[in-house]
């Protein structure tokens, strides 16, 4: 998958989150309870909200973690692929 299809697949999932939350909220504070179990009910939502958050950076960290050192093991490996070219157009045998 391309990262301009991984932004976009990010980018729905945090809409979808989003939209789920406002949903949750006004759902809770339009039902009937009392105002101190309501704020319970919020706190309590907005705790696993945070969590859900917490791991979501977490995994996406780790993704771009991943990503980096594939980069970076790329890179390294076309300076070589570079270098050996170069040293066979000079004529040089190339270093094992």
């Amino acid at each position: 998958m391309s990262n301009e299809g991984k932004s976009c697949v990010v980018e729905t999932a945090v809409s979808f989150l989003i939209g789920a939350a406002a949903g949750f909220i006004a759902g809770i504070l339009l039902a009937p309870a009392a105002g101190k179990e309501t704020r319970k009910k919020i706190g309590d939502e907005i705790n696993k909200g945070t969590e859900k958050a917490k791991e979501g950076v977490e995994k996406l960290a780790h993704e771009a973690e991943k990503g980096f050192r594939t980069v970076r093991e790329k890179t390294h490996e076309g300076i070589e692929a570079v270098k050996d070219f170069v040293e066979k157009k000079k004529g040089v045998p190339a270093k094992e």
